[in-house]
């Protein structure tokens, strides 16, 4: 009797994978079989979704012009007892489930190949108990797609039921997410909202990331620019010059709380002081070798950034760019990751990439005949791996001709990054010189380059290396004692700079980052751990989303609220627009994976602040009426 087992995988690329290793016998529509009676499926992410309110609500409710039924907030809540799910209204979405479940009424034994994290573990989870599957399953759990990575996976499948627990954190997390966008978005608007048909649109992800662009926008508006006052001089040594900027002593008067000089009496006490000077004498020299690694690979925020800066793209625009790299042409690795470091078996396949990178991009040769690839970075490191590693090209050269304006420049991106991998560290000295100057300290700091290293990737660039705390200008060698002319030495005036409106790029990151902005140490932390505002795969949708309801808008690069957002963000209970409903909201999530807590509790706690929210909008609107 031939044993069927069927592998289930979250999308064709890991089928494709995983076929590549078993071995492909036959090819079916929407399937393969292997060799070992192993026949593989495929999902195209979720194949399922949750039913609308209206399957809960009850059956006399009347229906719209448009089919679906009126909202009336003796309806509230809808609380699910029995959650449902229906098939995704697409043709190629209902013909794979088809085939999916002839499969498993075939099959003798499951193997879930979800992504290795809560999403994919729910994502196959959810279609074996759509069809009422009691079959034995099992679990294939890897974080990359190479031959040496998918083979350690085939020999080392788990028992799916050890993974339960991310299951039911994945399902409290998109149960909890529609209860409150369902509840509080039909609450909010019949209340607030029924007089003008505005729609008042609530989640748990939207509100916080519009509250951080009010916040920076009313920030900028609000802000005072304070003026300072800046004392430098330029020396001479040798064939040289260089800049050295004052340095206040401790006991100096005139200063604000961020130690800037802001006093102009004093100012114009310091510049006469100085005037007669015409040298000034070296106190200390100091000069501190450094090394700066390569950059990581990168991650989706990373790349969206990238592109922000540079071409101005769009959050979506970058994602959707990487997608058709990744998809259509098979060029890049999966985007949606938030992921910097890379898998330490992919490392031998370094030189089939660079020569992939070579054929492809016209741009890149002479660099990828430079490359050395036996150069190991830190970016190769199986323990900071997380459900996908970073976004490289593949080994897949693709006509450059055949790619569009975006994805040559995204392509271009990526490649440079992972080529930069390949070059040795960049090393340079850290400079300083101390000079006394009528009685007063000015530090002059530079750095002087002793080995390019990865930076000759970027020349003509936009550098990667965000310290720009060192100064680039080349300070002479000087000794104690010596004694430099003193060309000019003048006072600046100064203005405090307002914080930058955001751009699509800078949102993405702060979201990422959203720990920065919370004081709690504990929310800053399960922040810091969690994923911030959104996901990886989320965050451009989200952005779209709030710009397709006119809550966010663009002025050229900059991203702004709108009024209808700032009026959204006074009608939004403060917890939901505040990152720390996230952050609460992940704690509990993980005492759930871990089976501290239960889904139904978590669930309960969910309903009760709903039920609060709704309690006040019925106060509201009977105080209306």
């Amino acid at each position: 009797v031939v044993v069927m087992q069927l592998w289930i995988a979250e999308k064709p690329s890991v089928a494709k994978a995983i076929c590549a290793e078993l071995g492909i016998v036959k090819k079916g529509a929407g399937f393969n079989e292997c060799k070992g009676g192993n026949t593989v499926t495929w999902c195209f992410g979720h194949l399922l979704e949750q039913a609308g309110p209206d399957a809960y609500t009850p059956d006399d409710v009347p229906v719209t012009k448009k089919g679906g039924k009126i909202w009336r907030m003796q309806d509230l809540p809808i609380f699910p007892s029995v959650w449902k799910l229906n098939v995704k209204p697409d043709k190629g979405v209902k013909a794979q489930l088809r085939t999916i479940k002839l499969l498993l009424s075939q099959a003798d034994s499951i193997v879930n190949c979800g992504d290795p994290d809560r999403e994919g573990q729910l994502l196959v989870d959810e279609i074996l108990e759509f069809y009422k599957c009691r079959k034995p399953v099992s679990r294939f759990w890897v974080s990359a797609q190479d031959p040496a990575s998918i083979k350690k996976g085939l020999k080392s499948l788990k028992p799916n039921s050890q993974f339960q627990g991310m299951k039911l954190a994945a399902l409290g997390r998109s149960r909890a997410d529609w209860l409150l966008g369902m509840n509080l978005t039909r609450a909010l608007t019949l209340t607030h909202g029924a007089k003008e048909r505005k729609l008042i649109a609530v989640g748990r992800v939207q509100p916080p990331t519009l509250a951080l662009v009010a916040e920076r926008d009313r920030t900028i508006k609000n802000f005072k620019a304070v003026p300072y006052f800046v004392l430098k001089t330029e020396v001479s040594a040798g064939r040289g010059s260089f800049t050295a900027l004052w340095k206040p002593s401790d006991r100096q008067e005139g200063l604000d709380s961020e130690g800037r000089l802001v006093k102009p009496e004093v100012a114009k006490s310091l510049s006469d002081k100085l005037k007669p000077s015409k040298t000034a004498t070296v106190r200390k020299t100091e000069t501190v070798p450094k090394r700066l690694a390569q950059p990581r690979v990168f991650s989706l925020a990373d790349i969206q950034l990238e592109a922000s800066n540079k071409y101005g793209f769009s959050a979506q625009e970058t994602l959707d760019t990487c997608q058709s790299l990744y998809e259509i042409h098979k060029a890049a690795s999966y985007p949606r990751s938030d992921c910097q470091y890379l898998p330490e078996s992919q490392f031998t396949d370094a030189p089939k990439v660079l020569a992939a990178i070579a054929k492809t991009c016209p741009k890149l040769r002479e660099l990828v005949l430079k490359a050395d690839p036996t150069i190991k970075s830190q970016t190769w490191n199986d323990k900071k791996i997380t459900a996908h590693h970073g976004i490289i090209p593949t080994q897949l050269p693709v006509d450059w001709a055949a790619l569009n304006d975006k994805e040559k420049k995204i392509y271009e991106l990526i490649g440079r990054r992972y080529l930069a991998q390949f070059f040795p560290v960049h090393q340079f000295n850290s400079c300083s010189i101390d000079l006394e100057l009528g009685g007063e300290t000015f530090i002059g700091k530079g750095k002087n380059v002793t080995a390019l290293g990865w930076k000759f990737v970027y020349q003509n660039q936009t550098d990667p290396d965000n310290d720009k705390t060192e100064s680039d200008q080349i300070l002479p060698s000087v000794k104690n004692g010596d004694i430099l002319k003193v060309l000019k030495t003048e006072t600046k005036n100064e203005l405090t700079k307002p914080p930058a409106y955001f751009t699509e790029g800078t949102l993405i990151a702060a979201m990422e980052k959203i720990h920065t902005v919370v004081d709690n140490p504990e929310y800053k932390k399960y922040l810091k751990e969690g994923d911030g505002i959104g996901t990886p795969a989320t965050r451009a949708a989200i952005i779209s989303e709030l710009k397709r309801k006119g809550y966010l808008e663009t002025k050229g690069k900059k991203i702004c609220a709108s009024s209808d957002g700032i009026e959204l963000l006074k009608l939004v209970p403060e917890l939901v627009r505040n990152p720390i409903l996230t952050a609460v909201f992940e704690r509990k999530l993980r005492d759930v994976e871990s089976g501290k807590s239960t889904l139904g509790s978590f669930i309960e706690s969910q309903q009760k602040f709903i039920l609060q929210e709704i309690n006040k909008a019925k106060a509201i609107n009977n105080g209306l009426q």
